[in-house]
């Protein structure tokens, strides 16, 4: 997989997040690059669809080689925004929609071809003979390189999937959020050879006081001195020993904790641990 094994998330780059100037984010891709993080995950609608331009700008500015890096982006929700005229959040796959958002989002990036187009989330009006139009279209004219889809089930998988390859889909994983190595998601994709993405990777660890966490963070205060590790580190590591081959995308925009992300990568959990580490989120034992 041409994909770095750890993922920079672009959401919090813009309007809806750290609002970094130009010179910040260039400064912010080349560490990333520096540290082995070559793959940017965005979608059209961060930043109510700005982020993808400002990234474009900083990224000409950079001087980095286009083949040095992976662009990933999403499309297919509507969202309600002074940059869209929307009665209503809603989704669209249609043919004309999706070839015209990965246009917009080129032109956006200042690049000639996505790496990766995902549909950001299903539609209970989704058309899959629509949709592999669309992307037969787009990957025959070279805008886009590899295709899938983001927080689909192993059901709208197989229907999308009958009809076209699907190379990729990006689902919320983590070890306060694992429902997918339980409902069948990890294990269909691993049957049909699609690669996983997760978003959130730190679940709600440091977003939370709950019993789950108190109980997550004291069962990694015992692993650190082991692992000589850090906590983020540990979680990483554990969603990186999932056979199925997760690729984390990790969201922040702080160097030194972007650092400490990609070297979870060197970190192979025992077995026990990763189970000792699994028994704390869930708060008992497994079957």
């Amino acid at each position: 997989m041409r994909y770095s094994r750890l993922i920079a998330g672009t959401m919090t780059w813009g309007g809806w997040g750290k609002q970094l100037s130009k010179h910040d984010m260039t400064e912010l891709m080349q560490h990333c690059l520096d540290h082995k993080i070559t793959t940017f995950d965005h979608a059209d609608i961060y930043g109510a669809y700005t982020t993808e331009a400002d990234f474009g700008k900083a990224f000409i500015e950079s001087g980095i080689k286009r083949e040095d890096i992976q662009l990933i982006s999403k499309c297919g929700i509507q969202y309600m925004c002074d940059n869209r005229n929307n009665k209503v959040k809603h989704y669209n796959y249609s043919k004309d929609y999706i070839i015209w958002s990965v246009e917009e989002s080129l032109k956006n990036l200042q690049t000639e071809y996505l790496d990766l187009l995902l549909l950001h989330r299903p539609s209970p009006l989704m058309i899959a003979e629509e949709i592999a139009e669309a992307i037969t279209i787009l990957k025959k004219q070279g805008k886009i390189r590899d295709f899938g889809v983001s927080n689909f089930t192993p059901a709208q998988m197989e229907m999308i999937g009958l009809r076209m390859d699907i190379d990729v889909n990006q689902i919320e994983f983590s070890l306060t959020q694992h429902s997918a190595m339980h409902d069948g998601t990890l294990d269909y994709m691993q049957t049909c050879g699609i690669k996983p993405m997760s978003w959130s990777p730190l679940g709600t660890v440091f977003r939370e006081n709950t019993e789950q966490t108190r109980r997550i963070h004291k069962q990694l205060g015992e692993l650190m001195d082991k692992y000589n590790a850090t906590e983020d580190q540990l979680l990483l590591a554990w969603i990186l020993k999932h056979p199925s081959n997760i690729h984390p995308v990790v969201g922040t925009t702080n160097k030194t904790r972007l650092s400490n992300a990609i070297q979870a990568a060197e970190i192979d959990l025992e077995l026990e641990d990763w189970f000792l580490i699994l028994v704390a989120s869930q708060g008992h034992k497994v079957p």
